[in-house]
């Protein structure tokens, strides 16, 4: 869908027109917020609640049905907000922080008001108080970024997207909600490109929940479903040819020691190894050569790789770069997806296999051996690109557009950074 960002508007003002003739009676909330009393120091603890809204916290799968109600229930909630004209562009200038006092800070108490996360009572102090850090960090939880209720570059693009797009992104990630929900299995593994997190889900529950790292903007994570088949535990690493000319060949003429310091065979079309040195890496002659990397610690997949037929060729697996997964934003891949703590998640998927209960799987990891498994009861997996869902009323979760697949340049978040 590429929605120009004005018909994108128009479309969501109209929608919001509607809901505004339908709510005339509804209390006026932007009013309310701008008629509260101030309030006093940075530490006041009194009656006011942090937040209007549920825990953003939930074991609701993106795909459950509900998801789709509570979407639904949002775009109403959001169509008001629009007709009512939306929340308040918060000056993206400083470090705003527990403890500040600011000018700035009412503008921010009633952006936050106007979204939920702050409540009404909270008044409008210039005191980053304690019920503004509570809503900062709730407001950083649901656009999946740290909460630690310091406003930072992301936090401030996150926050002043304006009310009419965000209601557009709702519209157009409920129908890929409404197309799927519901149909994806008892047992099944989504992982969610945007927020570069995976779900393991049983009986329309939530019961892992992993980081990702998922493909870069120039080498995108495909839409997959498939089922996975297979697990290899200490996996050899078979690097595509798109890494192979982008990255490897590079690499090897400004170090002639790479391949060897990483454990990474050159293998002819016959079978038999080559010597790298007898390759001229000025050329892309080493193209046409399998580059495969021994099993190890240094192994591009670690530990173990999660497989299953995909007509792209990717694949989940482990990473010996777990710092990775403390990254803000997790687009850093080829397009297979990394998974943190990928041991609990294996280890669920081989509930069904006879004989490989967590002890076994993590002695062969010990063994160092390459150990294919197959999977007896093959279990669903899901590459899906969903930026915005609500998993409850008053919680909307809303990530950035990585892909730009919602159709609006601003939604694009890191690209603007």
């Amino acid at each position: 869908m590429n929605t120009t960002r004005r018909s994108f508007l128009t479309a969501a003002g109209a929608l919001a027109a509607s809901a505004v003739a339908g709510a005339a009676s509804a209390q006026n909330v932007v009013d309310e917020i701008l008629q509260s009393s101030r309030r006093g120091n940075w530490n006041d603890t009194f009656d006011a609640r942090a937040s209007e809204g549920g825990k953003v916290a939930t074991t609701l799968p993106i795909f459950s049905p509900q998801t789709v109600s509570y979407v639904e229930r949002a775009i109403i909630q959001y169509q008001d907000i629009v007709g009512r004209g939306g929340w308040p562009v918060v000056p993206a200038t400083k470090k705003l922080q527990l403890g500040v006092t600011d000018p700035d800070v009412p503008v921010l108490r009633k952006r936050l008001m106007v979204s939920g996360d702050l409540s009404s009572q909270a008044g409008i102090s210039p005191t980053f108080d304690t019920y503004v850090d509570a809503a900062v960090k709730r407001f950083q939880a649901r656009h999946g970024l740290p909460a630690d209720g310091v406003l930072g570059s992301y936090s401030y693009a996150a926050m002043n997207i304006s009310a009419p797009v965000r209601l557009g992104q709702l519209e157009t990630n409920l129908g890929r909600l409404q197309s799927q929900a519901g149909t994806l299995g008892e047992r099944y593994v989504n992982v969610n490109i945007p927020a570069a997190q995976i779900e393991a889900v049983e009986n329309d529950r939530v019961v892992l929940r992993h980081t990702a790292i998922v493909g870069k903007v120039d080498r995108q994570s495909p839409i997959v479903n498939s089922k996975i088949n297979e697990i290899i535990i200490n996996p050899y690493w078979n690097a595509p040819v798109s890494i192979v000319r982008k990255d490897i060949i590079p690499l090897m003429r400004k170090n002639p020691n790479y391949l060897k310091d990483n454990k990474i065979r050159l293998i002819a079309p016959n079978g038999s190894e080559v010597d790298p040195m007898t390759i001229d890496w000025s050329t892309e002659e080493a193209a046409k050569y399998l580059f495969r990397q021994d099993p190890g610690a240094i192994n591009a997949m670690a530990s173990v790789k999660i497989n299953f037929p995909s007509p792209d060729g990717v694949y989940m697996h482990d990473t010996p770069q777990q710092s990775s997964f403390g990254k803000l934003m997790r687009f850093d891949s080829s397009g297979c997806v990394r998974v943190q703590n990928v041991r609990d998640l294996v280890t669920w998927i081989l509930r069904d296999t006879p004989g490989w209960n967590r002890q076994r799987f993590e002695q062969t990891i010990k063994s160092g051996a390459n150990t294919p498994v197959p999977v007896t009861n093959p279990v669903p997996v899901y590459f899906t690109y969903v930026s915005a869902w609500s998993t409850g009323d008053g919680v909307v979760q809303f990530r950035d557009d990585i892909y730009g697949k919602d159709g609006v340049d601003e939604l694009q978040i890191s690209s603007a950074q």
